[in-house]
């Protein structure tokens, strides 16, 4: 599963997710692309088992890209645990996604077959996706 090697910090606050997507809102290396769009944390596991969706529906041809990656801790108490005594463990690894953000891209395969397995890829996120084409991410036809 996808986590940092290193990180200057364990344990992290958890932050805003305010307005959209400032960079990462293009297709840049395939022909589609699923793309966030409301805000929400990802975790490792889901991008783990989107990306296994999607190789499965492409049937080993063409090129995935994953464009999101969890770099943030989210940590948590153990159960039944008296409040204090500091902030918990970090139990896994977290994307921060703003509207907007494509997470993943697919390319060099028929549009059909990427397209499908993009929507099959939709159903393992938390947070409402859309799979956009190249000329319709960009904001004007090619």
């Amino acid at each position: 599963m996808l986590m940092p090697k290193r990180v200057k910090y364990r344990k992290q606050m958890r932050g805003r997710m305010r307005g959209k997507a400032l960079r990462g809102a293009e297709i840049s290396f395939g022909e589609f692309g699923l793309q966030a769009l409301e805000p929400g944390w990802v975790s490792a596991r889901q991008i783990e088992a989107a990306r296994r969706t999607i190789v499965h529906a492409m049937k080993r041809r063409g090129k995935v890209w994953i464009r999101i990656f969890p770099d943030k801790p989210y940590t948590q108490k153990p159960p039944e645990t008296r409040m204090g005594k500091g902030k918990g463990n970090v139990e896994y690894w977290v994307a921060v996604v703003r509207p907007g953000r494509i997470m993943f891209e697919v390319g060099g395969l028929p549009a059909e077959i990427a397209e499908e397995a993009l929507h099959q890829a939709m159903y393992k996120f938390s947070i409402r996706t859309k799979v956009v084409a190249r000329h319709e991410s960009t904001g004007e036809m090619a």
